[in-house]
C-alpha cells in the first residue's frame, strides 16, 4: 500500500487475480467503445450482466456479429432473447473498438471460430495490444486466433485441454487476468468478472497482449 497525490493504492498480490485487491484504478470508461462478438446461441448473462456494468461505467458498447438483423441468446438449454445487431461482422473493425468482448455459451463460439473474419476480428485485438475479455466457451475463438501459446487463462472446465494443447497456463480460477486478458469459467463468475473487465478496459493498450498476437 502507498499513497500518490493523497489517495491510498492498494497493489495486487498476485497479477493474475481478479479478487486479490481492494482499491481499483479509476473506472469511468467514459470514449470507450466496446465490442460485443457473438454469434447465435450465445449464453445470454454473459452478454447482459457485463454489458450493464460496461455500460454504467460510460462504455459504449455494439454488438458484432454474423448474424443478420438480429442474434439469439440462450439461457442454457433455453431459447433466450433476440438482441440487435449494431455491426454486421462483414463490416466490423478492430480499428473503431478499444476493446473486446466474447461471451460463451457452446453454439457461439463454435461457429465463429469456423468463419475467418471472426477470427481475423479477434486476432486484431490482440496485434494492436486492446484489452479482450472472455469467459466460458468463449477461448475456443482464442485459439483459433493463435493467441493463446504463453497464456495464463480460464474457462469452463470441458476446453481446458483444448487450451493446455494450444500452449495456454490453464487454471481453476473464477477470473484470471494476464496483461490485458481477462477470462472467467461461467455466469456465477461474472461479478470478478465484471469488475476485472472494466479495470482492463479502462488501462487502454497492454504491450503484453500485444506481443501475444504477434
Amino acid at each position: 500500500m502507498f499513497s500518490v497525490t493523497g489517495k491510498t493504492v492498494v497493489m495486487p498480490r498476485n497479477k493474475y487475480a481478479c479478487n486479490d485487491t481492494e482499491v481499483f484504478m479509476q473506472k469511468d470508461l467514459t470514449n470507450t467503445k466496446v465490442a460485443i462478438l457473438v454469434a447465435e446461441g450465445f449464453e445470454q448473462q454473459e452478454l447482459t450482466s457485463p454489458r450493464e456494468a460496461l455500460d454504467n461505467a460510460g462504455a459504449e458498447t455494439l454488438i458484432v456479429s454474423p448474424a443478420e438483423g438480429q442474434v439469439e441468446g440462450w439461457n442454457h438449454y433455453d431459447k433466450g432473447d433476440k438482441f440487435d445487431v449494431d455491426v454486421p461482422l462483414a463490416e466490423a473493425s478492430a480499428d473503431d473498438f478499444d476493446a473486446l468482448l466474447l461471451p460463451g455459451g457452446v453454439a457461439n463460439p463454435d461457429q465463429l471460430r469456423m468463419k475467418p473474419e471472426a477470427v481475423d476480428f479477434i486476432k486484431s485485438f490482440f496485434d494492436a495490444g486492446k484489452p479482450v475479455a472472455v469467459i466460458c466457451h468463449g477461448p475456443w475463438t482464442l485459439i483459433e486466433a493463435g493467441v493463446v501459446k504463453g497464456r495464463k487463462i480460464t474457462s469452463w472446465p470441458s476446453i481446458k485441454t483444448d487450451l493446455i494443447n494450444a500452449g495456454a497456463e490453464w487454471v481453476d480460477e473464477e477470473c484470471v487476468v494476464d496483461s490485458g486478458l481477462v477470462s472467467s469459467r461461467k455466469p456465477d463468475d461474472l461479478p470478478a468478472f465484471n469488475e476485472k473487465m472494466i479495470e482492463e478496459f479502462a488501462e487502454g493498450i497492454h504491450r503484453g497482449q500485444k506481443a501475444a498476437g504477434r
